[in-house]
């Protein structure tokens, strides 16, 4: 018999307001990955620009997604006072704050 861990996917897409430079996304992105690293139950981070093969995304110039072992690992980086700074200046340089950005959280 095979035990499945819950692995939770985070998936956040952002659309950037436009006087927005490609370092002050970096930065943040980069910063979330750093702070990221150092929690129990993250397995990875990647970040990147949207490529919008197929034209259904314009409006989201960038995004990250974070794979944690599971629901509390992810609830614990929510939680993080460190995020959630970090997540403060994410919305600020996203077109209409906290309504610039999509999460998806994926059960895998």
């Amino acid at each position: 018999m095979t035990i499945r861990l819950a692995m939770i996917l985070h998936c956040v897409f952002c659309n950037f307001r436009t006087d927005v430079s490609e370092d002050q996304r970096n930065q943040v992105l980069t910063a979330l990955a750093q702070f990221s690293a150092g929690l129990n139950g993250v397995l990875g981070f990647d970040h990147g620009p949207n490529l919008d093969f197929e034209g259904k995304s314009a409006s989201y110039d960038a995004g990250f997604v974070i794979r944690f072992a599971d629901h509390e690992a992810l609830q614990t980086y929510a939680d993080h006072p460190e995020h959630q700074a970090l997540g403060r200046q994410l919305c600020d340089l996203c077109n209409g704050g906290e309504n610039g950005i999509k999460v998806f959280d994926l059960k895998l």
